[in-house]
């Protein structure tokens, strides 16, 4: 069911500032950047691996990421792992009884679907799954 883990999502302030800290202190360049409307957002997604770092930046001041930056800070936001199947992925985890954000998949950056299960139902961690383009 999952493939592997597909990216870890820090939440960040200032989109620019934090690529600029990445680049110098780590060497790591962004591979591609958008504004993903739909979440109020705008993310940058850096190669890092089999995986990518994902920083993502409120785009407005009405975002919910906005009222999640103001109430806990920035740093790690979520976890997303790859599935193949998003729909059957979803069926599977209301069917263990799993709470689930989003109950069918929605469009995410890059052409993905995505997908948030409950930080209630994962020890805290919020988990994104993520069915990539084939």
């Amino acid at each position: 069911m999952l493939e592997g883990i597909d990216h870890v999502a820090l939440a960040v302030s200032d989109l620019d500032e934090s690529l600029a800290h990445l680049n110098e202190v780590w060497g790591l360049d962004e591979a591609t950047r958008e504004r993903v409307e739909e979440q109020g957002v705008e993310e940058a997604m850096l190669a890092l691996g089999d995986c990518c770092l994902q920083l993502v930046a409120p785009a407005g001041k009405d975002s919910r990421l906005m009222r999640y930056i103001e109430r806990r800070g920035e740093g790690i936001h979520h976890i997303a792992f790859r599935v193949e199947d998003l729909e059957a992925t979803l069926k599977h985890l209301k069917d263990k009884g799993v709470e689930l954000i989003d109950d069918s998949p929605r469009p995410g950056g890059g052409g993905s679907l995505i997908a948030f299960v409950h930080p209630r139902s994962q020890n805290g961690v919020l988990i994104e799954l993520i069915q990539r383009p084939r």
